[in-house]
């Protein structure tokens, strides 16, 4: 199981694998058992959006099992998290906000769940 993190600009934290873009993020939910999710919404200029992986994941049942939205972006931290509430699996866990320190330190110091 790995733990994800979508950023195109900032450092990924301890424990977690980094997905630059969109496109890498949905290839490693596709290929990969993931814990924890963390999205960010704006990915660059024209490039697809955190907005966009959770379409993506609605409709190909790509989910992890706890998602948290690390994005500055409050528009688009919005959208993403109403989608996702209304889409996700009951079992899900969906966070309105990025991670907490406790979680950062738990998964830096090798929990895996």
């Amino acid at each position: 199981m790995i733990h994800l993190f979508l950023d195109d600009y900032r450092r990924c934290p301890q424990g977690f694998t980094l997905a630059r873009n969109a496109g890498e993020c949905l290839l490693m939910l596709k290929e990969c058992e993931v814990g924890i999710l963390s999205l960010d919404f704006d990915l660059g200029p024209g490039e697809m959006t955190g907005k966009d992986v959770v379409k993506h994941m609605i409709t190909d049942a790509l989910f992890p099992q706890e998602i948290y939205l690390h994005t500055s972006s409050m528009w688009g931290k919005k959208e993403m998290y109403e989608l996702l509430y209304h889409h996700k699996p009951e079992h899900v866990v969906l966070h309105n906000g990025p991670m907490p320190p406790d979680v950062l330190e738990r998964i830096a110091g090798g929990e895996t769940q």
